[in-house]
């Protein structure tokens, strides 16, 4: 993405969430700019899931949508507007294409998160290569009047149920090492740290690292592999 692109974007952002989210967002860019090559990729074994017991609010409810057309237009609108709505209405609908669906939560009838999940596949580049009943989890958000509530840990409980239930065995997700909020909900779920991952971009390819060097931390899910679309260096450090 340009320069010129992402200055469109911010003040886009501006023109509709005003100054103060403005700053706000500009410094989580920031942010993601700066350690975007490092992520925390983790792991859940869905056989291993156990039923467990929570107690969730009568308001809250949960809607799994897999093409736009099960859209209510309030919701699109929402989730589009959150940054880029022309692009997050392509990518939204490229992911629906590819076969992902998107889960969303919802308190007293209003959307309050999100989350997608893709089986067998993964929509961009990843990190070694998924089993047909393996599911990535990706592009999680709370919108921010709802935040503070759990609600990310009560989404994510409820997919990786469904899931299992689906018959899928292995669920994967990643997210950057900076997003300390992110890794804190993760820690309330059944998902365990699999390794810390720092990629390079080149064309054509994206050269992935594993941190400290060897395989990832032993779990019975995929290791680092050689794949087409992703050059795995076994042995690099920090």
């Amino acid at each position: 993405m340009g320069i010129s692109d992402s200055i469109d974007r911010l003040n886009a952002y501006y023109s509709r969430h005003g100054f103060a989210a403005t700053i706000r967002r500009a410094v989580v860019g920031t942010n993601r700019a700066l350690f975007a090559n490092r992520m925390v990729v983790l792991y859940c074994d869905l056989t291993e899931l156990t039923p467990r017991s929570t107690k969730l609010s009568s308001s809250l409810k949960f809607q799994r949508l897999r093409s736009e057309h099960e859209f209510d237009p309030q919701d699109l609108q929402e989730i589009a507007s959150l940054w880029n709505p022309k692009q997050a209405q392509r990518n939204i609908a490229e992911r629906f294409e590819k076969g992902a669906s998107l889960w969303l939560i919802k308190s007293a009838g209003n959307l309050a998160g999100y989350g997608w999940t893709i089986r067998g596949c993964t929509i961009a580049r990843y990190y070694f290569p998924l089993g047909p009943d393996d599911v990535q989890l990706f592009d999680f958000s709370v919108l921010p009047k709802f935040r503070g509530r759990a609600l990310h840990w009560v989404l994510t409980f409820h997919i990786l149920r469904a899931l299992a239930a689906e018959g899928a065995t292995r669920a994967f997700a990643d997210t950057a090492e900076w997003n300390r909020a992110q890794l804190s909900s993760f820690k309330m779920t059944p998902f365990r740290r699999l390794g810390l991952v720092r990629t390079f971009k080149l064309p054509g390819k994206m050269i992935i690292s594993w941190v400290n060097g060897g395989a990832p931390e032993q779990t019975p899910a995929a290791k680092p592999a050689q794949s087409e679309d992703a050059k795995v260096a076994v042995g690099s450090h920090e």
